[in-house]
């Protein structure tokens, strides 16, 4: 909201009783200034309005101006051996949560890449991209984060089509005490994230990647 003061609408708020304030007198000189502050702040928001489809028209060109510096990226990140789970053991939120065998697991993972919905402000997914490996048969594992029917924000996962006795969310979850890693209390570990939908508003790890 602008400096421009208070609308009718906030006036009525104020005033406790919406129905209290149709029934209240003005004279005609406050009247007529509060149907103007009305009219400029239905113009204001129109502006407003307007700017935010321009600011999105500006962000799709530039999202598509990146994408080819982004594969370049992808392909120079080829050359170098370990390149994503170095980066993720680097990170201090995603080494918090990292399982010695999930770490293991992610010497498979060849690339990863952020991919932003058409219109931008309605969500983004995040795709893990891996080489044939023991633990699952996915080559894709695709979390995706969005606003759900209620305007909320809320998640959704690829579900993971693991190998026999290699699905690493039913793994033991003590093995990192070898390391001092600092573990959540609820215990939660990387692929445990990935499944998790909870809260998707407050999610550390997907904000860091």
């Amino acid at each position: 909201m602008s400096s421009a003061g208070a609308t009718p609408r906030k006036l009525k708020k104020m005033d406790g009783s919406a129905e209290g304030e149709e029934g209240r007198d003005y004279d005609a000189e406050t009247q007529k200034a509060l149907e103007e502050i009305d009219s400029c702040q239905n113009e204001i928001d129109a502006l407003n309005e307007r700017a935010s489809e321009e600011i999105l028209k500006v962000e799709q060109k530039y999202n598509k101006l990146r994408k080819p510096y982004f594969e370049k990226r992808n392909d120079i990140i080829k050359r170098i051996p370990n390149f994503w789970v170095t980066a993720f053991v680097n990170h201090p939120q995603i080494m918090a949560i990292l399982e010695d065998e999930e770490e293991d697991c992610l010497h498979f993972l060849s690339k990863l890449e952020v991919e932003e919905f058409d219109d931008i402000k309605s969500g983004y997914r995040i795709n893990f991209h891996f080489e044939d490996n023991p633990y699952f048969e996915n080559n894709v594992l695709t979390k995706e984060f969005h606003l759900g029917s209620t305007g909320n924000p809320a998640s959704q996962s690829t579900p993971i089509r693991w190998k026999e006795g290699h699905d690493l969310t039913k793994k033991p979850k003590d093995r990192n005490a070898s390391k001092g890693r600092k573990r959540a209390v609820e215990q939660k570990t990387f692929f445990s994230w990935f499944t998790d939908h909870g809260d998707p508003s407050a999610d550390d790890i997907a904000e860091g990647i």
